[in-house]
C-alpha cells in the first residue's frame, strides 16, 4: 500500500484528488494539507510513501518543499501535480529532486503509471513535460563560471558547504575562519543571490552544479 499525502492550496482539488486515489488499488491517502509549511511536521508524525505536491503553491513552492523532504528524508518520493509547464519551472523541480513531474490535465491512468513507476524507483515526468524540455533552448545551460563570477572564491566554498547541511560552526572549523566571519559571508550570498534562507542557497547551488543533486 503507497500512503499518500496530498499538497494543494485549493480544497476543491484536494477533494477530488482524494475520490480520484480512492479508486487506484493499493493506494491510501493519508493526508491532505492547503499549507505546505505543515508539510514537515505532518511528516514526522504520520508514515508516508510518496507527497503529490501542486508546484505553485503559497510559502513553500512545490520545488522548495521538495529540498526539504530530500533533505529531511532522503528515501521519500515527491510528485509534483500542476498546471506548470514551463522549462524553468520544470527543470527547477528536476534539480531539486523530484521522482516525477505529470500536469494536471493527466487522467487517471497516467496518475497510476506515474505512482507504480516512482514506487519502483524510478523517474516518471508526462510526455508533455518532456516535449517542453526538449523543445526549449532555455538559457540555463550557460557557463557555470559566468553564473557565479559575482562570488568571491571563499563565497563559493561557504556556498557549498551550506548546500551540503555543515552547520556554520562545522564550515568555520573546516575553512579555519571564525564563526563571525561565515556569518557574514551568509549574509552576503543571501544579499547577492537574492535568497532568504539556507534552502534557498542550496537551490542556487544545484542549479548551478556547485554540488550535485
Amino acid at each position: 500500500m503507497t500512503r499518500i499525502l496530498l499538497i494543494d492550496d485549493h480544497q476543491v482539488v484536494l477533494e477530488s484528488l482524494k475520490l480520484l486515489f480512492r479508486s487506484i488499488k493499493n493506494v491510501e491517502v493519508v493526508g491532505m494539507l492547503n499549507d505546505s509549511r505543515e508539510a514537515m511536521a505532518f511528516l514526522e508524525n504520520h508514515e508516508v510513501d510518496l507527497v503529490i505536491s501542486d508546484f505553485h503553491v503559497p510559502h513553500l513552492s512545490g520545488a522548495d518543499l521538495t529540498l526539504q523532504i530530500r533533505q529531511a528524508y532522503p528515501a521519500l518520493k515527491v510528485l509534483l501535480l500542476t498546471m506548470a509547464e514551463d522549462p524553468p519551472h520544470i527543470r527547477e523541480a528536476m534539480q531539486a529532486g523530484v521522482s516525477g513531474y505529470v500536469l494536471k490535465r493527466a487522467n487517471k491512468e497516467e496518475l497510476e503509471t506515474a505512482i507504480e513507476q516512482i514506487m519502483a524507483g524510478k523517474k516518471y515526468f508526462s510526455p508533455a513535460v518532456i516535449e517542453e524540455l526538449t523543445a526549449s533552448n532555455d538559457a540555463t545551460h550557460s557557463d557555470e563560471s559566468s553564473v557565479v563570477q559575482h562570488l568571491t572564491e571563499r563565497e563559493i566554498e561557504v556556498l557549498k558547504l551550506i548546500a551540503l547541511e555543515y552547520s556554520s560552526a562545522e564550515i568555520a572549523q573546516k575553512l579555519f575562519i571564525s564563526l563571525s566571519t561565515v556569518e557574514t559571508h551568509r549574509r552576503n550570498l543571501f544579499q547577492k543571490l537574492d535568497v532568504k534562507n539556507a534552502i534557498g542557497l542550496t537551490k542556487y547551488a544545484i542549479k548551478h552544479k556547485l554540488v550535485s543533486s
